[in-house]
């Protein structure tokens, strides 16, 4: 199997994060002031956060973006 794309590879960061936080992506939504159904684009790798976007979510998820930068990149190998 090739390498996963940028979005498809931060898609299963972000979903594993908000799973190990314990929160629906409702909830994420609601506390990083974004809508659920962008959310959802962003775990299916159909959409890419912005820079203040990875950072509020980080935040919510309580680890820092560059965690979730590295663990994107990993999964790009």
């Amino acid at each position: 199997m090739g390498a996963k794309s940028v979005p498809q590879a931060f898609g299963e960061v972000l979903r594993d994060c908000r799973s190990k936080a314990a929160l629906s992506q409702e909830q994420l939504a609601l506390q990083s002031e974004l809508d659920r159904t962008y959310i959802s684009l962003l775990e299916r790798g159909l959409r890419q956060p912005t820079l203040e976007t990875l950072f509020r979510l980080a935040d919510v998820l309580g680890i820092a973006a560059a965690t979730m930068i590295s663990r994107t990149a990993a999964l790009r190998s």
